[in-house]
């Protein structure tokens, strides 16, 4: 008897660079993960930051309303003594006791809002709201100081143009993978055969064989010659993506820059805004309270443009803030490294 042992090994040479350029697509498409996975931290960065600074622009809203409400519940108790004296007519204690009412609407309407913005604090943090927080906290973002320089990182490194562009990479690659179906492939296959027999009348014989094989496919239907025209206009369909990418990043940055520069401005006039009015209402106040010439509706007047003063100075200091935050993630550079406490 005769025992036949063979093996034999193929190796492919050449697939026509269908596995260099799926090596290369693999590569583009772990990229385009890492820059989804960054711009979902980068969101997230951003709108923790939002939700606490709305939070903290809530708190203060609701302690201007609350110490409001006690001015005009020691106006109204001042008149009524003022009005058993003479000092004052009905009508003003009226005006007081008419603030005060409008007052004590604006803070339940200042504690709604308040638990709203908890509400969504929670929901982003995932953690309860702190029983005490800092509300002069304020932080530091590297950010260009020109609009120009602003555009020129954005396209360097805001997420959604570099996905656009891998995604254009990819689709590059993917019309070369079907170019290759269409080209020449080599192979080699080395084989080893060995015989070992028991019988003294038949001699042992081994046998090497290697074998190069060339293929080249000619027509499949036309399934091929259809793939690679619907690949090259996915290629030109991502190419146009790109470039309108570039184009929106380029007119969102300049938006953001614009609400960025405007909220600064805003921030500033409303500081002056609360400035003049505290030193006017301080005034009117001690004139009105030492029996001059000032009447009930200009204290009124006076301390609601304060609390108009307080709240839009407030409002400013949150939409300078998140303004910040929303430039750094349009250009891309938002990260925890990049916040500064101050």
């Amino acid at each position: 008897s005769t025992e036949t042992t063979t093996v034999s090994v193929d190796q492919k040479i050449f697939q026509g660079f269908k596995g260099y350029n799926s090596l290369k697509k693999s590569e583009l498409e772990v990229k385009k993960s890492d820059f989804k996975l960054k711009q979902t931290e980068q969101q997230t960065i951003l709108d923790a930051a939002s939700a606490f600074f709305d939070l903290i622009f809530k708190i203060k809203n609701q302690e201007f309303n609350l110490s409001n409400v006690n001015l005009f519940e020691r106006q109204v108790e001042s008149d009524s003594a003022r009005l058993q004296k003479g000092e004052i007519t009905l009508t003003d204690l009226a005006q007081s006791e008419s603030s005060l009412a409008g007052a004590n609407a604006n803070l339940i309407k200042a504690k709604t809002e308040l638990l709203a913005s908890k509400t969504n604090f929670e929901r982003i943090i995932r953690k309860k709201t702190p029983n005490s927080i800092n509300t002069n906290e304020r932080v530091e973002i590297d950010l260009p100081s020109t609009l120009n320089e602003a555009i020129e990182n954005a396209k360097l490194n805001n997420a959604d143009l570099i996905i656009a562009k891998l995604e254009y990479q990819i689709a590059e690659k993917d019309l070369n993978i079907e170019k290759a179906k269409l080209s020449p492939s080599a192979s080699i296959n080395y084989s080893k055969s060995e015989n070992k027999g028991f019988s003294s009348t038949i001699d042992q014989v081994d046998q090497e064989t290697v074998k190069a094989t060339i293929t080249w496919p000619i027509i499949k239907g036309g399934e091929n010659i259809s793939s690679i025209k619907k690949s090259a206009l996915k290629k030109q369909r991502f190419l146009l993506l790109s470039e309108d990418a570039e184009n929106i990043v380029v007119t969102e940055t300049t938006n953001v820059w614009s609400k960025y520069q405007s909220s600064e401005s805003v921030l500033i006039a409303t500081e002056a805004q609360l400035k003049a009015a505290e030193i006017a209402n301080e005034g009117i106040t001690l004139e009105y309270d030492s029996g001059n010439t000032r009447t009930t509706l200009e204290v009124i007047q006076s301390r609601s443009l304060l609390l108009d003063a307080r709240i839009a100075f407030a409002k400013a200091q949150r939409d300078f803030m998140i303004s910040k935050f929303e430039l750094a993630f349009q250009l891309g550079t938002l990260s925890l490294n990049s916040i500064k406490s101050l």
